[in-house]
């Protein structure tokens, strides 16, 4: 936009100036103006192509990335999708909590901790199922029951 702008004050500044062959300076003059102007376009153009591309680019890769962040905290289990984001977001949660507590052990006041974050959670549970239909409430159930027994050995 400032190669337009200063191109047409260069040619309003050459038109203004020049005393000879006015006609003819005039013709060069809207030429040379056309031709900034084309070529300030060709480059806006050409840098908005690219922006869009690289936009383009950084949201897959986003989304992407969003699609693994779907792996539990514990390796080895995957938290499906259900319509409700609630939900995905409690299974996270319950699976940070099951790796908190396997790696826990023994220590008594991480369990202290744990066993009133636990609490919480079964309560949560509660909630959630009481919101969800047949098939997600078993998809809901298998990957607690998934979750439940990695915590198992830590006992």
């Amino acid at each position: 936009m400032k190669k337009v702008i200063l191109s047409v004050f260069v040619v309003g500044a050459l038109l203004a100036t020049s005393c000879k062959n006015t006609k003819e300076d005039a013709k060069d003059a809207t030429k040379d103006a056309v031709e900034a102007v084309e070529n300030a376009t060709e480059e806006a153009t050409d840098a908005a192509t690219k922006a869009v591309e690289e936009t383009t680019e950084a949201a897959t890769e986003a989304t992407e990335e969003a699609a693994e962040a779907v792996k539990s905290a514990i390796e080895g289990i995957e938290i499906p999708e259900f319509e409700d984001p609630k939900v995905g977001e409690y299974l996270q949660t319950y699976s940070q909590y099951a790796k908190d507590y396997i790696e826990a052990k023994g220590d008594v006041v991480k369990n202290t901790e744990l066993a009133k974050k636990g609490v919480e959670l079964a309560t949560q549970a509660k909630e959630i199922v009481a919101n969800l239909d047949e098939a997600a409430a078993e998809k809901f159930n298998s990957v607690m029951t998934a979750i439940q027994s990695k915590m198992a050995p830590a006992q």
